[in-house]
């Protein structure tokens, strides 16, 4: 059983898969999305999905930091409704405050140039959102 994690952008999708055993996360790619024209790559990801036979999606949730939801907490929500009817499995919303801002952590002590991290971030945010969901089964 493996599990997709998400990290929904507004112009790009990072996707991260957990390996067989639902121990580790690892970074599958970044999709290039339109959220306006409500095209988030539904071809790539269906794609990816039996690639990996995924059972299970863990979508980031980004909260205010006071707990509150606001527009892209919204963004994630209606997000999730559409990931379950597009693909009839369970998705769970998983609080992902601050992933973008420990990608980005990671990945200047990684000393990865400004234009790479921009090309990456989204990708590595769903590997800390999968990362965690995974952590807190164990």
């Amino acid at each position: 059983m493996r599990i997709l994690g998400l990290d929904l952008g507004t112009k790009t999708l990072g996707v991260a898969v957990s390996d067989e055993f639902g121990w580790t996360a690892q970074g599958v790619e970044t999709i290039p999305i339109d959220e306006e024209k409500k095209q988030f790559g539904l071809e790539r990801l269906r794609e990816i999905m039996e690639e990996y036979q995924v059972e299970t999606i863990v979508l980031g949730f980004p909260k205010n930091m006071n707990g509150t939801v606001g527009p892209r907490g919204e963004a994630s929500q209606r997000f999730a409704e559409w990931l379950k009817r597009q693909f009839s499995l369970p998705v769970i919303l998983w609080d992902e405050r601050l992933s973008t801002t420990a990608a980005e952590r990671m990945l200047i002590a990684a000393d990865v140039s400004r234009k790479k991290r921009r090309q990456v971030i989204d990708k590595m945010a769903a590997v800390i959102i999968l990362q965690s969901y995974l952590d807190s089964k164990r």
